[in-house]
């Protein structure tokens, strides 16, 4: 998984603050977090074999890097940056599943001293790209290809403000998956010209599209599936859901399930991931490529 180790600083509050109005803050807590974080941990919780390239500062936990290798993760792509911060999302929920996020990029930002893991990917045969600077994450999609990788593009909420539409287009059209929720697919969509998901499938083969308690709908060239969302018994923590529905649903594509048992598989993942606030409650044994 190539993308962001963060620390998620979280602030709870009982209703988010309207324009110009001030709420007080009821709690507070710093977790181990980011897009490829999350998903190497719950991939790895359920059985896949899963590495993260990430970088971060010289505040980042000792003990957040030993959480993620206790997951059963290989951190040896997590690059520790001298004299830089941290990846930080700065998150305020109101305990109801909505919220507000805010990121200090960190280390993520840092494009000229970002190295391609070449030794990681020798070791994987599947590389996920999600959230980073497009520049570096197409230098790793070049390496990626290079070495016969298969890779997925999964850009996330950054295909808003950071992807430009030429740089979507190469990430995507170099892809055998997409993954985002509506507005990010329709984010690439528009980079396209498209006017449909299903419209882009001459440029990658499948799309993963996650749509909240509607469930996940995916558009391929043999038709479209959709399986609908499980309903949390309790909410513990939304933040990193999707990304856990990735891992779930790796688990059951690495085991050659069909394309509807891994859209069950990822939707399970996520129920889980916001009833506990993490993976299942034990790591099952390891299978399907290293990603």
């Amino acid at each position: 998984m190539v993308g962001h180790t963060n620390l998620d600083r979280f602030l709870e509050v009982r209703e988010l603050p309207g324009a110009d109005r001030t709420v007080p803050v009821t709690g507070s807590r710093v977790e181990l977090g980011g897009t490829a974080a999350n998903i190497a941990r719950s991939a790895a919780s359920w059985g896949v074999a899963s590495a993260v390239a990430s970088r971060v500062g010289d505040d980042f936990p000792m003990a957040f890097e030993a959480a993620l290798a206790a997951h059963g993760v290989d951190v040896q792509g997590l690059e520790r940056i001298r004299g830089a911060r941290s990846p930080s999302c700065y998150i305020v929920e109101d305990g109801r599943g909505s919220q507000i996020t805010l990121i200090d990029q960190g280390a993520m930002d840092g494009v000229s001293y970002a190295r391609v893991p070449l030794s990681l990917l020798r070791r994987s045969r599947w590389v996920h790209l999600t959230t980073g600077h497009p520049e570096f994450q197409l230098r790793v999609l070049a390496a990626a290809r290079r070495l016969g990788r298969t890779v997925s593009a999964d850009p996330a909420q950054e295909v808003h403000y950071r992807w430009r539409p030429r740089e979507l287009v190469e990430l995507v059209r170099n892809s055998e998956i997409l993954f985002g929720n509506e507005s990010e697919v329709r984010a690439v969509q528009k980079a396209f010209g498209a006017r449909r998901p299903d419209d882009l499938l001459s440029e990658v083969p499948l799309i993963v599209m996650t749509r909240g308690p509607k469930g996940v709908r995916a558009y391929s060239r043999a038709g479209t599936q959709e399986a609908d969302a499980e309903r949390p018994r309790r909410l513990r923590q939304v933040t990193g859901a999707g990304d856990a529905f990735r891992g779930g649903f790796y688990a059951a594509w690495f085991s050659g399930q069909p394309l509807d048992g891994c859209l069950v598989a990822g939707v399970r993942s996520s129920r889980i991931w916001i009833e506990t606030g993490g993976g299942p409650p034990s790591a099952g044994r390891r299978r399907g490529p290293r990603t």
